[in-house]
């Protein structure tokens, strides 16, 4: 049976991954990209002090936040004890899935040969996040394993942006990861909020 979270992210069909180098730029970014309509966030384990971030986002009702680039059992407790709803990690973290799923959180496990998401399947993943994306061969690159694996909720991340978006969802992505725009530590820096949430607007509409 799927994750009942599988829904949402797929309604949402866009999750920001958030990282950067420092946890005001996340903050930041995560407030920006709420007034541009956006209401679930990955924020990245790169990120300095992410479950405090995790923490102070996961206590609004409104948001569905989860933790990215979870490495090992210790940090998906963490994560979890500051209300992360899903884990995420780029390749078959097989030690993050036990405590997610007695928190009643959902997994995604990174993978990109149909070795992989057979692999990354059996490990518990409820959504298979396939990463890097562009780089493996685009939208066609899902089209082929969705053949393969039809009831399998894929979210291809890297290199996916809102002038593509359409194409992934067509070649039968669940949702989408997209970093880039939506999370540009120079547009945060210099403030340019308008840059941002145009980007954020481009890829809910798309």
């Amino acid at each position: 049976m799927s994750h009942p979270l599988i829904g949402r992210l797929a309604a949402a069909r866009v999750v920001p991954v958030i990282r950067t180098g420092s946890t005001r730029h996340a903050a930041t970014a995560v407030a920006w990209l709420r007034e541009a309509g956006i209401s679930v966030f990955e924020i990245t384990m790169t990120v300095p002090d992410a479950p405090a971030l995790i923490r102070e986002l996961a206590g609004e009702p409104a948001l569905l936040v989860g933790a990215g680039t979870v490495a090992s059992r210790a940090e998906a407790d963490a994560v979890l004890r500051a209300g992360a709803k899903f884990l995420v990690a780029p390749w078959v973290g097989e030690e993050i899935v036990a405590p997610a799923s007695e928190a009643g959180a959902a997994v995604m496990l990174g993978a990109l040969t149909p070795t992989e998401v057979r692999t990354a399947l059996v490990a518990g993943a409820d959504v298979v996040k396939i990463f890097p994306a562009s780089s493996a061969g685009g939208p066609g690159h899902i089209r082929a394993l969705k053949s393969v694996f039809p009831d399998v909720a894929f979210c291809p991340t890297g290199g996916v942006d809102p002038s593509n978006l359409r194409q992934w969802l067509d070649a039968g992505a669940a949702f989408v990861g997209i970093g880039g725009k939506l999370v540009d530590e120079k547009l945060i820096s210099a403030g340019d909020k308008a840059a941002v949430q145009a980007a954020a607007r481009a890829a809910l509409t798309a």
